[in-house]
């Protein structure tokens, strides 16, 4: 999924060049932000399903019922909110900002069809929901940007792609037999949506942490450099996503209290592990990486590009421990991270140059990473074995 998903940026980074690619890029970045309904849903069900295994058939019914609902919300106010979208991310026209609030339809959908699957432990099918996101919208964006090489065209190939892992959520989940009685779907999703929305709230912050950087580079940069910013930033995305696959599995691990400590531990390890092996690998290799950013349009930030590597792999380990609060039903884990989004964006509209801006990001995400490992220690200290305590 994420080879293709950042294959698409990889494409439009060449085809557009850094300044319009720069507008795709914020475009993907709010994107994310408006996704964490979806984020919500998904981490939601996931948890729900491996805390309480034998509702598992009332609890598939109300999400799948609840994301519908959320989505056509959700998509609407984007789409209504598409002149202000216009004007903040300053595109070209309308009409890609139309395209961003419509693509949070399916976008919101596949994460109840996949907090299902998770909180089932259904890697396959599972697996095939992941790869429908990210190889249709390679596929259809190079076609799509071969015929127009415009904000437009780049918007519209994500928008059908979408709707793929949509189509192979529904069918993994098609009829299958369930042994429990299934509860009245208004109580039961009631509870999912109070929950979805906490998840949602928490998984807000970490994505604006993680994505807002893009939009400041847009404000406190002239047009020429936040492209170069939104280029070195496919690095980031990349070493970020990379290891996606260990958050997404060791989730319901997390989620069931005799497991937690462990699941945590081993996730704090690869992940650490293979951020200090990326950060190092970009530095050796920064020629071959910056083939995969753009090629020589972008040879301005190739110095720089380690640095890009090192916000991935700190934005990796923090995602991991903020999944590992949203397992435990935690509390202060949104309020640290959105503490850090007020520093990145405060903080961060000071800076002048891409090195002054990238410097500040890393170390307001190393010391939000540092507060959430604190947070994680105390609490299975406290509460080795008890899920639902706040962290």
């Amino acid at each position: 999924m994420n080879v293709g998903t950042y294959a698409f940026q990889i494409v439009s980074a060449r085809v557009l060049g850094p300044a319009e690619y720069g507008a795709v890029a914020r475009m993907m970045a709010l994107l994310m932000v408006l996704s964490v309904v979806q984020l919500g849903l998904q981490a939601t069900t996931a948890r729900r399903i491996s805390a309480e295994p034998d509702r598992v058939a009332t609890i598939e019914a109300a999400v799948l019922r609840t994301s519908w609902r959320a989505a056509l919300v959700v998509g609407a106010l984007a789409v209504a909110a598409s002149p202000l979208i216009y004007q903040l991310l300053r595109l070209d026209g309308l009409l890609p900002a139309v395209l961003l609030g419509l693509t949070v339809v399916p976008v919101t959908v596949m994460g109840g069809q996949a907090g299902v699957l998770q909180g089932e432990r259904r890697w396959l099918p599972l697996s095939l929901v992941y790869l429908s996101v990210g190889v249709p919208r390679v596929a259809l964006g190079a076609v799509f940007l071969s015929v127009s090489a415009t904000e437009t065209s780049a918007m519209l190939s994500v928008l059908v792609a979408s709707w793929a892992p949509v189509l192979v959520g529904s069918w993994a989940l098609r009829r299958l037999p369930r042994r429990e009685r299934v509860e009245p779907r208004r109580r039961v999703g009631g509870e999912v949506l109070r929950e979805t929305v906490g998840s949602s709230l928490a998984l807000l912050a970490f994505v604006a942490l993680s994505n807002l950087d893009v939009v400041v580079a847009g404000s406190v940069l002239d047009e020429h450099d936040a492209g170069l910013y939104a280029g070195g930033l496919i690095v980031t995305k990349a070493v970020l996503f990379l290891p996606q696959f260990a958050v997404v599995v060791l989730f319901p691990s997390m989620s069931t209290a005799h497991e937690s400590r462990a699941a945590v531990l081993r996730g704090l390890a690869f992940l650490s592990s293979l951020g200090v092996a990326c950060v190092g690998g970009t530095y050796l290799l920064a020629d071959v990486a910056l083939v995969f950013i753009g090629g020589q349009d972008y040879a301005e930030v190739r110095g720089r590009l380690w640095l890009f590597a090192v916000l991935g792999a700190l934005l990796a380990v923090l995602q991991l421990l903020v999944y590992a609060g949203l397992a435990r039903r935690g509390a202060a884990t949104k309020y640290v991270v959105a503490l850090g989004v007020l520093a990145v964006v405060g903080i961060g509209s000071l800076a002048d140059s891409i090195t002054s801006l990238a410097t500040t990001v890393a170390i307001v995400d190393a010391v939000v990473l540092a507060v959430l490992v604190g947070l994680q220690v105390v609490l299975h200290r406290r509460t080795p074995d008890a899920p639902g305590t706040p962290a």
